[in-house]
């Protein structure tokens, strides 16, 4: 059976300034802690799936500044495949600029860099790879004509895609037709139906208008409210995990990676986004993006002390 995971997608170098509160316009907020780390949310969500015990490979740009060696040795350190990382001369990779404040509230900056070397023509070098997978993972902190090459290669090869309309940008939704499972939060789901998200009743609203455009099935995550799923099969809400939240950076990114790991591995849909929401739920609790993400062996344990939930 094939069990990999293609991620095709961003990296970030990220540098996190985590604060009392968040600023005002024109205001300076003193007493910060400082952080660098790694990020993007492909590569949030390829740390994310390889860490949940997934056998990921990641199809990506860097640039050729200094850090970049640095940032896919800590891919291949997490287990993830680096041979389709390309590394693009004459820009830096792509970096973000992150400020924390209270509740893990946040501002958050990103400079694309290599990201938007990416181009069609590097997904093909993949293609075989992409043929083979169980899964492919998307985001959409690429270029636009890479997301739609990627769709129709994978339609083109019957090749699951589990794409996160992240972070909400223009789409032709004719596209929808060729994503298997769509995860979107409430202001994605907005964007993307035309129909405001604010609680389950209008989540499940957009969900139905989403899966009309052709999408079998779409989950939309509600933060704090859990997820809500709209599938052929059904439609069913799963709760979150009640925690003290520090930095929501990366959540959502973990969430997927996970999501993907668990459904890969035959669980049910529901099994999976419960897998997906105890991973993301340990993720706020921790500062940075790529640091946050959970363990097999940690996801497990969270899941066994919360079997009553």
């Amino acid at each position: 059976m094939k069990k990999t995971i293609v991620v095709i997608g961003s990296s970030n170098i990220d540098f996190v300034m985590k604060m009392p509160r968040l600023p005002k316009l024109g205001e300076t907020v003193t007493d910060a802690t400082f952080m660098q780390a790694y990020g993007g949310k492909g590569a949030n969500q390829a740390v994310g799936a390889a860490r949940a015990g997934g056998s990921v490979f990641f199809v990506n740009c860097v640039g050729d500044d200094p850090m970049a060696p640095a940032m896919v040795e800590q891919y291949r350190q997490d287990g993830i495949n680096t041979d389709f990382i390309f590394r693009e001369k004459g820009v830096a990779s792509g970096a973000a600029l992150v400020m924390i404040g209270e509740q893990g509230s946040n501002y958050l900056s990103v400079a694309p860099g290599a990201n938007y070397r990416l181009t069609p023509a590097c997904v093909d070098r993949a293609a075989d790879l992409i043929r083979d997978a169980a899964m492919v993972v998307m985001q959409y902190e690429i270029l636009p004509e890479t997301l739609r090459h990627a769709l129709d290669l994978c339609e083109s090869f019957g090749t699951p895609v589990m794409w996160n309309c992240a972070p909400a940008r223009e789409f032709d939704r004719a596209y929808l037709k060729k994503v298997t499972i769509l995860v979107v939060n409430e202001n994605e789901a907005g964007e993307l139906s035309g129909i405001p998200v604010r609680d389950e009743s209008t989540a499940r609203e957009a969900a139905r208008t989403l899966t009309g455009f052709g999408c079998r099935t779409v989950i939309v995550t509600l933060g704090a409210r859990g997820s809500f799923i709209h599938a052929t099969e059904g439609e069913e809400s799963v709760p979150a995990f009640s925690v003290e939240a520090v930095d929501t950076t990366a959540a959502g990114d973990v969430y997927c990676g996970s999501l993907a790991v668990a459904l890969v591995e035959g669980k049910s849909m529901k099994e999976s986004v419960r897998f997906a929401s105890a991973a993301a739920a340990i993720a706020v609790t921790r500062l940075g993006a790529q640091p946050s993400a959970p363990t097999r062996r940690e996801i497990d344990a969270f899941l066994q002390s919360h079997s009553d939930a």
